[in-house]
């Protein structure tokens, strides 16, 4: 009598065909126009060493995503710099840059130096579109302020905005994060009127929320729709002090990686470091070797 085949001896294919696009979210830079950041953080250090990372890694984004606070005080110089790190960066790369507004930046400043733009000081919002894929931004700062709001116009803006097609869905992205602040001190600077938002976006078309601003990778649910939070690039949140404290340190730092595919979106998070080898490395090549053996392509190759 034949026996089924054991788990593994079956023809292999994939779940999932590859991505249709990967984005890089950072977020949180907050450059300064010299020196250290709060006396002891060389942030510029930091961003570099991560923008190296992807340098070396291959990757090859189609957009790369600031989710606010691009620098610490507004500084038109600063700005400056951040364009002058990015700029190059991203044109080797080939990807465009989609900046956002945070609560430490500057709308006129902002305008000024990264789009060229007058230095106007209304909000800040776009639509792009890579291939069938739209990016939104909002801009939810409120000058003077640390706290995020939209108002009845930015709100009817994203509505009007949202009924207009697109093939491959939207990703909504913002600097405070429509999620709960499990820190408690940062309900401080929460986005406020989130019922309203919750209102225009739910049943919508945004298939993914970004988010930065508390400086530390989180991910939740609003309104049906998964939000990604992306750590700082020049600091993060020490989650394990006593509850209801507070406290930044020089770790961890990181970005996200968004992996858009037709029928879902995967967020990933990287770290600065690589740390120590552990077990065996194997090398792209050999990657591709095992998989030809095993009859799979390699990341959309036959």
């Amino acid at each position: 009598m034949p026996t089924a085949s054991r788990r593994g001896d079956a023809h292999l294919s994939r779940e999932h065909p590859p991505a249709d696009h990967l984005l890089l979210h950072f977020s949180d830079t907050h450059f300064v126009a010299d020196g250290l950041l709060y006396g002891g953080v060389d942030g510029r250090d930091r961003f570099a060493r991560l923008l190296a990372g992807i340098g070396a890694s291959g990757l090859r984004p189609d957009a790369l995503i600031f989710t606010g606070d691009l620098t610490d005080s507004g500084d038109p110089q600063a700005y400056g710099a951040l364009r002058d790190v990015v700029e190059p960066f991203a044109a080797r790369l080939d990807a465009p840059v989609i900046w956002l507004m945070g609560n430490h930046d500057h709308r006129p400043a902002l305008r000024s130096v990264l789009l060229g733009e007058p230095p106007e000081e209304t909000p800040l919002h776009r639509c792009y579109r890579l291939g069938g894929l739209r990016v939104i931004t909002l801009d939810t700062s409120v000058p003077g302020h640390h706290h995020g709001e939209l108002d009845d116009g930015q709100l009817a803006w994203l509505e009007a905005e949202l009924s207009r097609p697109a093939p491959e869905g939207s990703i909504l992205a913002l600097h405070h994060p429509p999620i709960p602040m499990v820190q408690d001190l940062a309900v401080l600077t929460e986005l406020r009127r989130q019922d309203r938002l919750a209102e225009v976006v739910a049943g919508s078309a945004i298939r993914l929320i970004l988010g930065g601003h508390v400086h530390f990778p989180s991910s939740s649910l609003f309104a049906g729709i998964p939000v990604s939070v992306a750590p700082s690039t020049c600091y993060t949140q020490d989650l394990t002090v006593p509850v209801g404290g507070i406290r930044g340190r020089d770790a961890a730092q990181g970005f996200n990686l968004v992996h858009v595919y037709p029928h879902t979106i995967v967020t990933s998070v990287a770290t600065l470091g690589s740390g120590p080898t552990v077990g065996e490395y194997v090398a792209p090549e050999e990657a591709g070797r095992r998989l030809a053996a095993a009859g799979l392509g390699v990341r959309g190759r036959p």
